[in-house]
């Protein structure tokens, strides 16, 4: 039978075939091939990661031969189930992808009617067509997906694992089991070894490798674990080592890997081919050193802050202060007379630095134990420190009085003895609640408030009743917390009432100088005078609003006396001054004088120094320190540009107490004095100069907002926090001149100066405010109205330019703003200004 005949067109699809019998012949390969694949990704993902080296070699040798026989299941599972795709399966699967079939069509012949000439020529448009249709064919994609073979996706895991050892392994690795095998390489190349030195974590430093360090001596910290593994035939290699601190011993390749801890100086020799040997020098591990780095004081809030100092070769990690009573320093009198019961040491750990270096710091312990049975006695306290090697170090107990709060009302000094006498020893019970009842019995004159009396009397008659049944410890505790705060309310009184928060202010000052308080309690306590000056000052003020005591007869009676606030605040910066000197006799006699001038004192409204209103003081004072604090941020600035350009010359300022300029308050770079008063104000161009500056604008703030008006108004209030903001931030710039760092300097003064100008404007409408409700008459509004600058500001004194009041009033300031920016511009650009004016103006611009 003769061969039929291959269409043309088949010669034309031999590309398309081709590629079709490849991805038939993929998709057979993967389908049984895919575990012999998975098997072998699965082993050499496991040597690359040198499994093999940190497991028994037993165990190695099991798990390759499993891999080994399931690679042989795998294999000839494969070769039963693939066979090689043929030409007509080809041929069939190109076919499938085209309508009608038309390379199936192709390979037919005409079975009848071939002698008639119409079917013949039927035939071959039907062929022609079919040509057609075939010349457009293309390769299938190969099907691939084999799920339903690995319903477990274990060829996934296989290839995950295989691409972690290539991104975490090493394929040099894989030889390192071909050494493990009997009869390996290693018996033709000899034995061999390897091993590192790795140090405690905690010390940073490397991981040595043994191969590597030629030099006979090892210096190494102590604690350092060494590592050696042995390769070759048993016995070829032997181990020998003292700096472990056990006997002498060896080993050998019967134990390929050998580790142990470096404790002491020693030797360490490998004998056999190869071998090698180190003399081993052990870097000690120093103890950790701790010190009281300065006094223990109590701030007046109670809290015991005690500086100390830390170190450590390789840093301190933790640390803890133990205090316990000291008996022999304790004065036996009165309730301590009695045996104390015995109490747990007071236990607190030492804050360590979150961030920075721990090798050596100095921290502060803050705790309050105020409420504590020892509080103002004597006791010992002992701090210890411990480094990350788990040394330990003890200093020597310290005495030390326990700081504490202490109560300068004698009634409260007494109610917080007796609550310590109570605490002491519950034997004491009877003896307590006697004294308190003597301390009630005639209450009059004594206490200031029924609240307290009444307070006491209940406390009094709990005592006793749970006296008669035996005081239990949770009882005396529950009666030590009434007692503290009994003690607390005598101490501190009823801050709503002003007065009373005054007079208790003066009177715990007083006390606290007579009975010698630290420096930084003295200065709590002032703080906490002025404080109660002001709300005292603010209080008087609004009751001879609502009195009616600014009518236009309002003259002061002849023992009256009037004071502004600026008096005021001189005398208590003159009682502090002399305080800080020393000189508390002078200091006392002071503040009684304080004492009996705010008895006696009236508050003069409206009209104070010079004519003005207290709100225009502050303001003026306000507008001074933005004009202060803009020199002092146009120094820093010229400072910092000194840093890069040495050469670099100021321009001039308004206002500025930088240097070289022209028209501010400052002095040159040539050392001479600016106009304006900035002879006066010390010698700048150095970062302490300038902190020391800032610090001094600072206070001056503090005192401006002791004297602020409009407290309890909206307004008032959020000039109040604009200048608290304020203060912050020029703390913030102080600390950074102290650190000479201009950049963050100039950042932080830029806020304080934008808080101050916020802080103006919401004063200026508290005053506006005021000035606007019913009562005020209109004259001294039409004279202000015609003594106003192009702002809309009212003229200001003492030769400045304007205030910020009203500033912002008015239904047209949008508009108002950009005619006077057009106006800056236009004059910005007219060359024949001279040049100190234009200057001025480019910074406005650059400014606003």
């Amino acid at each position: 039978m003769a061969r039929p005949t291959v269409p043309p067109i088949l010669h034309a699809l031999r590309l398309p075939l081709v590629l079709t019998r490849g991805g038939m012949l993929a998709e057979r390969l993967l389908r049984c091939f895919w575990p012999l694949i998975s098997l072998v990704l699965l082993v050499l993902a496991l040597l690359m990661l040198g499994v093999q080296d940190h497991v028994p070699v037993e165990a190695v040798w099991a798990t390759g031969v499993v891999a080994v026989v399931g690679a042989g299941a795998a294999l000839i599972y494969a070769f039963r189930q693939f066979h090689w795709p043929a030409r007509g399966e080809a041929l069939a699967r190109l076919d499938e992808t085209l309508p009608g079939r038309p390379i199936q069509a192709l390979l037919d012949e005409q079975a009848i009617g071939s002698n008639d000439a119409q079917s013949a020529a039927l035939w071959r448009a039907h062929q022609a067509r079919m040509a057609a249709r075939a010349a457009a064919a293309r390769a299938p994609a190969p099907d691939l997906k084999i799920a339903r073979r690995d319903p477990f996706a274990l060829r996934y895991v296989a290839l995950l694992a295989f691409l972690v050892a290539l991104l975490f392994g090493s394929v040099w690795r894989v030889g390192s089991v071909a050494e493990m095998t009997p009869g390996g390489t290693e018996l033709a190349s000899g034995p061999s070894w390897e091993g590192w030195v790795e140090p405690p974590r905690y010390t940073g430093k490397p991981t040595l490798y043994l191969k590597d360090m030629t030099n006979a001596t090892l210096r190494v910290p102590e604690g350092s674990r060494i590592t050696l593994r042995f390769y070759g035939e048993v016995g070829a290699l032997n181990l020998t080592e003292t700096v472990s601190g056990s006997k002498e011993t060896e080993g050998s390749a019967d134990d390929p890997v050998q580790d142990f801890t470096v404790v002491q100086d020693g030797t360490i020799e490998i004998t056999g081919s190869g071998g090698q040997s180190w003399q081993v020098a052990v870097i000690d591990d120093t103890l950790p050193q701790i010190t009281i780095a300065g006094v223990a004081e109590a701030e007046a809030t109670g809290e015991m802050t005690l500086p100390f100092t830390a170190s450590d070769d390789y840093g301190v990690v933790a640390g803890q202060a133990v205090i316990t009573l000291d008996p022999g320093a304790v004065s036996r009198r009165h309730g301590l007379v009695a045996e104390p019961e015995s109490r747990d040491a007071i236990v607190v750990p030492l804050p360590m630095p979150i961030a920075g270096d721990r090798r050596m710091f100095t921290e502060t312990l803050i705790e309050d134990f105020s409420k504590h049975p020892w509080a103002n006695l004597p006791v010992m306290i002992q701090l210890s420190a411990e480094d990350a090697a788990g040394h330990v170090t003890e200093i020597d107990p310290a005495p030390m009085v326990l700081p504490a709060r202490r109560f300068f009302d004698p009634l409260a000094a007494a109610v917080i003895e007796q609550r310590r006498d109570l605490l002491w020893a519950r034997d004491n019970a009877g003896r307590v609640s006697q004294i308190l009842r003597a301390i009630s019995h005639r209450p009059d004159g004594m206490f200031r408030s029924e609240t307290a009396y009444l307070r006491l009397r209940v406390i009094l008659r709990r005592l006793e009743t749970y006296s008669d049944y035996g005081l239990k410890a949770e009882q005396r505790e529950e009666l030590a917390e009434a007692l503290w705060g009994l003690a607390v309310l005598l101490e501190e009184g009823d801050l709503s009432d002003a007065l009373e928060r005054l007079r208790r202010a003066q009177e715990r000052l007083s006390e606290a100088m007579k009975n010698g308080a630290s420096d930084q309690e003295i200065a709590d306590l002032m703080q906490e005078l002025r404080e109660a000056t002001n709300d005292y000052m603010r209080q008087l003020s609004r009751q001879a609003q609502q009195e009616g005591q600014e009518g236009e007869q309002g003259q002061p009676s002849e023992n009256a006396m009037q004071m502004t606030q600026d008096d005021l605040q001189r005398m208590m910066d003159r009682i502090q001054e002399l305080m800080e000197q020393g000189r508390m006799a002078e200091a006392e006699q002071a503040l009684q004088e304080l004492q009996q001038m705010m008895e006696n004192m009236r508050v003069t409204q409206g009209q104070g120094q010079g004519g003005q209103s207290e709100g225009q003081q502050a303001m003026e004072g306000l507008a001074e320190t933005l004009r202060e604090q803009q020199g002092l941020s146009d120094q820093a600035f010229r400072d910092l540009q000194e840093q890069f350009n040495p050469g670099a010359q100021a321009g001039e300022s308004q206002g500025n107490q930088g240097r070289n300029g022209g028209q501010g308050q400052g002095q040159s770079h040539e050392g001479q004095g600016g106009e304006g008063d900035g002879e006066q104000s010390g010698q700048p161009g150095s970062e302490g100069a300038l902190a020391d500056r800032q610090q001094a604008l600072r206070d001056e703030l503090g005192r401006q907002q002791g004297n602020l008006p409009g407290a309890g108004t909206p307004e008032g209030d959020a000039a109040r926090e604009a200048l608290d903001r304020a203060g912050r931030a020029m703390d913030g710039a102080e600390q950074a001149l102290r650190q000479d760092d201009y950049a963050d300097a100039i950042d932080r003064q830029s806020e304080a100066m934008e808080a101050l100008r916020e802080g103006m404007r919401s004063l200026g409408e508290a005053m506006a405010q005021q000035q606007s409700q019913p009562g005020q008459g209109s004259q001294q509004g039409d004279m202000e109205a015609q003594n106003r600058d192009p702002l809309g500001r009212n003229s200001g004194s003492n030769g400045s330019l304007g205030t910020p009041d009203n500033l912002l009033q008015g239904e047209d300031v949008y508009r108002r703003a950009r005619e006077l920016l057009d106006e800056i511009r236009r004059r910005s650009g007219e060359g024949d200004r001279p040049e100190v004016e234009r200057n001025y103006l480019q910074r406005l611009l650059e400014r606003f």
